[in-house]
């Protein structure tokens, strides 16, 4: 677990233990209905060429981090719930996948030294950090990416975090916002949004 202030993650899971592995099924049911989960992913690909190197940052049990690595791309996944990893290990053993805190990610010092093409947080993760901590995130994520990197951030309104304290943090990390989306299949972003999709680089 992280060893600073929980995340918002963290205290859910430590008012119910089984949050986890809810969470798990949740996604491998609708695997298995058929769902089409896989909306991050394309997107990030049409990024990219083919085999480049992509940050899952918050991956969660995989699923975007899992799809990206069946495109051909070089993939590592971090989170901080372990129960979230093992799963991923799992389901998806072509990926490396770490145990960490995103707002403390130090890669090179666990042996990842070469910078990310892209960085993708998916799944409303920005909302899931320890409060006071997105700024930090962020600029941990900015040290890890390429010259020519982008970082996708996408998360939903009304979950406690306000655009413009987004936008405030985006700035104090070193970021720039180049592009800001309404959904991930490309919608523009407008008065009646409620997710954003955040398109940044160094």
């Amino acid at each position: 677990m992280s060893s600073t202030n929980p995340s918002r993650w963290e205290q859910i899971v430590q008012a119910n233990p089984d949050h986890s592995t809810w969470y798990i099924e949740r996604f491998r049911q609708m695997a298995q209905q058929g769902k089409d989960l896989d909306g991050e992913a394309r997107m990030i690909d049409a990024m990219l060429p083919r085999g480049s190197r992509i940050l899952d940052a918050g991956c969660g049990p995989g699923r975007v981090g899992g799809s990206l690595a069946r495109r051909g791309h070089t993939v590592v996944g971090v989170d901080v719930d372990p129960t979230l990893i093992a799963a991923a290990e799992a389901d998806h053993p072509e990926v490396t996948w770490l145990v960490g805190d995103i707002s403390e990610l130090d890669l090179p010092d666990r042996g990842i030294s070469e910078p990310f093409d892209a960085i993708v947080m998916a799944g409303n993760v920005m909302t899931f950090l320890a409060e006071g901590s997105e700024a930090q995130t962020l600029a941990r994520l900015r040290e890890h990416l390429a010259a020519s990197g982008r970082l996708v951030v996408g998360f939903g309104a009304g979950r406690g975090y306000a655009l413009d304290d987004y936008a405030a943090h985006v700035r104090e990390a070193g970021l720039r916002e180049d592009l800001r989306l309404g959904t991930w299949d490309l919608r523009p972003f407008g008065p009646e949004s409620d997710f954003l999709v955040s398109i940044l680089t160094r």
